[in-house]
């Protein structure tokens, strides 16, 4: 199912000792229980309805957007707030990791290389699943969303971006790095690829290999 169209070549740098972004949910883990949980949560705290089962398939943007479509404007940042407060309790238990997430940051370890996750999700938290799940990335960089996330991309120098939605595809072309993407989260695999993905994976299990096989041709 991998696409390997050729990015730019400012995209694409010497791999001897690669730094690699890694997107949180639904590229690492699969958080669509607990998030669903804690809006479900939101919902009993507020008596505001918010249809779970909804948000959970648009994961991706910042909590704000999706709070958006149930919260006026003025309350926005106060349920973001109580939702932040609550997560811990209710949402990190029920996650787990996507298949192949351990693998796949153990690869960029055995090349060499450094593993960075760089998330929209609240940096606490996000910081909580991986503790928690046992996945263990070099650094950890939240509340970022799209482009945004090039901020942290560049300052960790990562030659490759890896997510599952078209703003970390966004993200990784802001910081010249080649768009990995992974499509297991909101967007398939034609999303990914019109949206300007370099490399389309059907999961992470797929990623050592890829890594191996991109890793010799940057020899």
């Amino acid at each position: 199912m991998a696409s390997t169209t050729e990015p730019a070549s400012s995209a694409s740098p010497a791999f001897s000792a690669p730094t690699v972004g890694f997107d949180l949910d639904m590229t690492l883990i699969d958080s669509r229980p607990g998030i669903r949980a804690c809006f479900l949560a939101l919902a009993e705290r507020t008596g505001t309805y918010i249809d779970a089962d909804l948000a959970v398939t648009r994961l991706g943007p910042p909590l704000a957007q999706e709070l958006a479509h149930w919260f006026p404007a003025d309350q926005l940042a106060a349920m973001g707030d109580l939702y932040r407060s609550m997560y811990p309790a209710i949402a990190i238990e029920p996650t787990t990791a996507l298949p192949g997430a351990r693998e796949a940051i153990a690869a960029v370890r055995t090349a060499g290389g450094r593993a960075v996750v760089v998330t929209a999700k609240h940096e606490p938290n996000a910081k909580l699943h991986l503790e928690y799940l046992g996945i263990e990335p070099d650094a950890v960089v939240g509340d970022l969303w799209a482009e945004q996330k090039a901020e942290a991309l560049r300052e960790h120098e990562a030659g490759v971006y890896v997510g599952d939605h078209v703003g970390d595809i966004r993200g990784a072309r802001a910081a010249d790095a080649l768009s990995v993407a992974v499509a297991t989260g909101p967007c398939d695999t034609a999303e990914l690829t019109e949206a300007g993905a370099d490399v389309v994976l059907a999961d992470l299990t797929e990623f050592p290999a890829w890594l191996s096989a991109y890793r010799e041709t940057r020899a």
